[in-house]
């Protein structure tokens, strides 16, 4: 096979620690390009941040992000992993449709760049490899919606659409996804080495782990007997429940916990059938593939934990202590705990001074008693929040409810004496308190703006008119989400009527 050529410059500082494991972990070879590339849509923004030139996006730039060269300096692979999806062991697995072009030192550190829909691996299974332009752009608008939201993410730079066509369960158009992280590794490459009895592999890959990326192992290991296995495993159980309390919070549906969705280093990855919910359900599947609801929102945490179990079998030869796993993996619980209160304490206005234990656990029947209303009306949840914060911005500690703010958060409610039952309860923990001061606190909590369902349509199907604009527009939103931007207030609203029979599946 004749080199891929290479782009003409060299733009970025490639480290490629990745590739010093060795081909044990991955397989070498170059993207498979899409005919007739163009932008659909660049983020400038991100390129700022880790203070990568301009030249990336340029005519050069476009044809290595389609896969028709290579980046001068990277070297791709595809590496392997396995994993258990939908609780079953699946056995080998592996980068299907995503290549890894290596890693680059930026402002933030050395960030990994893959390109998402780049062609077959030798792990693709039977499947062609390419990503569709419909499921592209809402993982690009996704990743950049969460990390608005201080929403632990990979990151999206650039989406390539192309007319190449490819078919899912109907005739869509090809695109790929250039995304970003520190690391790419999933629970899924632990598993595969444990799997497979290669406890020399796992140890390698153990150890690149904890040197490159999650050296925190090594302060926490003297709390597990100086068992630095034991540490990285703490580490992983701490970022998984901060991270999956932080999507509670959120409302955010992740549709797929498959293992081999789950980032070693705490980060939301993998965007399929994902939804910000609209009514709030706690029971809520995002995923029409989940006939069992495994994966519905009130599952979420229970996943997570099923899932670092998982981890924590895989690192058991590297621990060598059964009941040391179980003690570290037992932590869980109390970190997310202590994590969704903060979360939810915090969409409240009830941060500041550190509050106790007995605080803590009033605030926290506070929040229960909220959900349960908003669960017996299936209210809308982002808006409920942003209207709540915007009234107490403008409260003068007179509460009048006839006032248009807070008639504004009655709407939304079927039974407004339910709200204002809670109300009263929320009153009297405010008592000593600034509503006003505690609003404008909210209202840095409480988006504006989030990536429904019906906001990520219309764009689809606008660019696949060949019009990328309302990528753009949303990419810009979701970058700043709480600020107000008048001029977009009509995506702040109630969902249209069809958005509810909007349904998505694995190849969202």
């Amino acid at each position: 096979m004749d080199p891929m050529p290479q782009s003409p410059t060299t733009v970025l500082n490639w480290t490629h620690r990745l590739h010093t494991l060795g081909e044990d972990f991955y397989t070498r070879l170059p993207p498979q390009g899409l005919p007739s590339p163009v932008w659909g849509s660049r983020n400038h923004a991100l390129l700022a941040e880790l203070d990568w030139p301009e030249a990336l996006f340029d005519d050069t730039g476009l044809q290595a992000f389609a896969g028709n060269v290579v980046l001068s300096g990277s070297e791709p692979v595809a590496t392997v992993y396995s994993g258990h999806q939908f609780g079953v062991w699946a056995g080998q697995l592996g980068d299907g449709r995503a290549l890894l072009l290596g890693e680059a030192q930026s402002n933030q550190g050395p960030q990994e760049i893959q390109l998402k829909g780049a062609g077959r691996t030798p792990y693709s299974r039977m499947g062609d490899g390419r990503a569709v332009l419909r499921s592209s752009i809402r993982e690009y608008l996704c990743s950049e919606a969460m990390h608005g939201l201080g929403i632990p993410t990979t990151r999206a730079l650039c989406l390539v659409g192309s007319p190449m066509p490819v078919y899912r369960e109907r005739a869509e158009t090809a695109a790929v996804v250039a995304r970003v992280a520190p690391s790419f590794l999933r629970f899924g490459h632990f598993e595969h080495f444990a799997a497979g009895g290669r406890t020399d592999l796992l140890q390698q890959l153990a150890d690149h782990a904890i040197e490159h990326h999650l050296p925190q192992a090594l302060s926490l290991a003297p709390h597990w007997q100086g068992n630095r296995y034991a540490g990285l495993l703490d580490e992983v159980v701490q970022r998984t429940a901060h991270l999956v309390a932080q999507w509670q919070a959120a409302g955010f549906c992740h549709g797929v916990m498959n293992t081999d969705n789950m980032s070693l280093l705490g980060l939301t990855l993998d965007y399929g059938p994902f939804q910000f919910m609209d009514g709030f359900a706690p029971g809520h599947i995002c995923n029409h593939s989940d006939t069992h609801g495994r994966y519905a929102w009130d599952e979420q945490p229970n996943v997570a934990y099923w899932n670092l179990l998982a981890l924590g079998q895989a690192l058991q030869p590297l621990i060598g202590d059964v009941e040391l796993t179980r003690k570290v993996l037992k932590t869980f619980e109390s970190h997310f705990v202590r994590a969704m209160g903060d979360a939810m304490r915090a969409k409240l206005g009830l941060i500041g001074p550190m509050a106790t234990d007995a605080q803590r656990e009033a605030d926290w029947l506070l929040v229960q008693a909220l959900l349960q209303c908003l669960a017996q009306e299936r209210v809308d949840y982002p808006l409920f929040w942003r209207r709540l914060s915007v009234a107490m911005a403008h409260e003068d500690g007179t509460w009048h409810m006839d006032a248009p703010r807070w008639r504004d958060v009655l709407a939304l409610w079927l039974y407004p004496q339910a709200f204002e039952a809670w109300l009263g309860r929320y009153r009297q923990r405010m008592a000593l308190a600034q509503p006003a001061a505690l609003g404008q606190t909210m209202l840095r909590t409480n988006p504006k703006y989030v990536l429904r369902n019906h906001l990520a349509e219309v764009a689809i199907r606008q660019a696949e008119q060949g019009d990328f604009s309302e990528v753009d527009t949303l990419l810009a939103l979701l970058q700043s989400p709480f600020d107000e931007h008048p001029e977009h207030d009509s995506r702040a609203q109630l969902p249209p009527d069809w958005a509810a029979h909007l349904q998505l599946s694995c190849s969202s």
